[in-house]
């Protein structure tokens, strides 16, 4: 194998058998290549004549090394350290190499940050500035509403189309990660904002409006189907107005979502479905967060949480 040819049968594996999403893809195929552009140049060779026995502990101890004296983050580091633990799998059960010598590598333990939120007052407020005197606003406000309601990933807001929405039953189909389908309920206040989005969406269809435009949900003030960016800047202008959280992205009203429904005590298994998290452990960093909330209502709700001394 030489070129970096493995590399490109890796990612058709992960795109075709695994079923990864691009992102994903993207990044394993990005980490690879700079293990495998560093172990050229620890060896003095080019990638044309690059040999995959040659990759041990060693090489593979060096690189991760090099990344930690770079201070990349930990969950960074675990990413591409998961990256290579599963090329050189790919590697070992295709025969290209006769041992895996990343069989027993470790992922370096992640920080567990807890998940930015912004208060339901804060969120009220914000969908009560929301102007919508006009299509493009009325557009604003179901994103928000929507957003919130379902704690939906911005990539699953892009996609949705108009056959997504079931209005009726209050509900909207999402593709997640791994083209996994879910379906998602949604309350009578984001209802109440689709409803009106719908009915004066054709208003924002006009010549530039494609044929896959026509489908989306969501356009833009161009009759295009709306784009990342877009609804960035829409979330940090509302969540600006009325909230000082550091970060004001679509993922803060994800989390916000996963941490008001611990709060009121919703299920974690429950949560997990709703966020569509393939792992119970990705949705339990949201319990750092309602154990927070329990410990204030406690304190303020317990007839002897305080001693009542004075300070």
């Amino acid at each position: 194998m030489s070129d970096f040819l493995l590399l490109n049968r890796f990612t058709r594996y992960l795109e075709i058998e695994r079923n990864a999403s691009p992102k994903t893809v993207e990044a394993y195929q990005r980490d690879i290549s700079q293990f495998l552009l560093f172990c050229c140049r620890e060896w003095d060779t080019d990638a044309r004549s690059i040999d995959y026995t040659r990759i041990d502990r060693l090489i593979i101890r060096l690189w991760l090394g090099s990344l930690y004296k770079s201070k990349f983050a930990k969950s960074t580091l675990s990413r591409k350290t998961a990256s290579i633990r599963s090329f050189l799998k790919f590697a070992y059960k295709r025969g290209i190499i006769h041992h895996n010598p990343a069989h027993l590598l470790m992922n370096p333990k992640k920080e567990h940050r807890l998940p930015k939120t912004v208060r339901p007052d804060e969120l009220s407020l914000m969908m009560e500035t929301i102007e919508t005197d006009s299509p493009s606003g009325k557009r604003d406000l179901a994103v928000m509403e929507l957003l919130y309601s379902t704690g939906m990933r911005l990539s699953e807001l892009i996609q949705l189309n108009i056959t997504d929405l079931d209005l009726g039953r209050k509900r909207v189909k999402v593709l997640g990660k791994g083209s996994k389908e879910r379906i998602i309920p949604f309350g009578d206040l984001a209802k109440q904002a689709m409803k009106q989005y719908i009915d004066e969406r054709p208003l924002l269809v006009g010549k530039k409006t494609g044929a896959d435009d026509h489908l989306a949900l969501f356009l833009t003030d161009s009759g295009k189907r709306v784009y990342p960016r877009l609804i960035q800047r829409i979330v940090a202008h509302y969540l600006s107005r009325v909230s000082e959280v550091s970060q004001k992205s679509p993922h803060v009203l994800r989390h916000s979502f996963a941490t008001h429904l611990l709060d009121r005590g919703a299920g974690i298994r429950v949560i997990k479905e709703l966020l569509g998290h393939a792992d119970l452990a990705a949705t339990q960093i949201y319990t750092g967060t309602s154990i927070e909330h329990l410990r204030n209502v406690y304190r303020t709700a317990h007839p002897r949480a305080e001693s009542g001394e004075k300070k």
